[in-house]
């Protein structure tokens, strides 16, 4: 697995630290989160990940290329898109799902790059971002993962993805981290 991109809302914070805490280093694997936040700029989102990951983790910058085994978050107020050339590309066009950065605009525009070689993860959330995305990245290929409704802080999120996508893996959140481990280790 090349790529993991990782999304969330409501109760992510949390999910994501009990994800990144038995989450290995994956050195052939960029790690990729948007989450959905108000009150949290990026640096502070790495510096409280970074508390709990493996890798290092950084925001998502600009034209930068996606390197493997680094954690990058995605920037408040832009949508964070994956060209085909493997580089990062920020845009401030208009809201999906109500928020910028989106999910599914994430998971589409990595899709349609890294195909069978992602794997797309929906994570505890209060809307139905990442549904659309993660359909998209099962139709070229990629895994997709969904944290299980009656799991999370916020089942609507993974709701709409399972309805909308399925998963080819339906978790607890405290098993996620031991499948996508067994997906990107050697």
């Amino acid at each position: 697995m090349e790529l993991v991109a990782i999304g969330c809302s409501t109760g992510g914070l949390r999910a994501l630290q009990v994800l990144l805490r038995d989450l290995a280093l994956c050195p052939r694997t960029a790690f990729v989160v948007v989450i959905h936040t108000a009150s949290a700029d990026a640096d502070s989102l790495c510096q409280l990940l970074g508390r709990d990951a493996a890798m290092p983790v950084q925001e998502a910058q600009e034209r930068s290329p996606v390197l493997p085994g680094v954690l990058y978050v995605a920037p408040p107020g832009y949508h964070l898109l994956i060209g085909r050339d493997q580089y990062f590309y920020l845009n401030v066009d208009p809201k999906v799902c109500f928020v910028r950065p989106s999910i599914d605009v994430l998971f589409e525009s990595a899709a349609d790059t890294y195909r069978q070689r992602m794997a797309g993860v929906v994570l505890t959330g209060a809307n139905d971002d990442g549904a659309r995305g993660l359909r998209c990245l099962r139709q070229l290929g990629g895994t997709a993962l969904v944290q299980a409704p009656e799991d999370a802080e916020a089942s609507s999120m993974p709701e709409a993805a399972l309805s909308l996508a399925g998963a080819d893996h339906c978790l607890a959140l405290a098993d996620i981290a031991s499948v996508l481990n067994r997906m990107c280790l050697p």
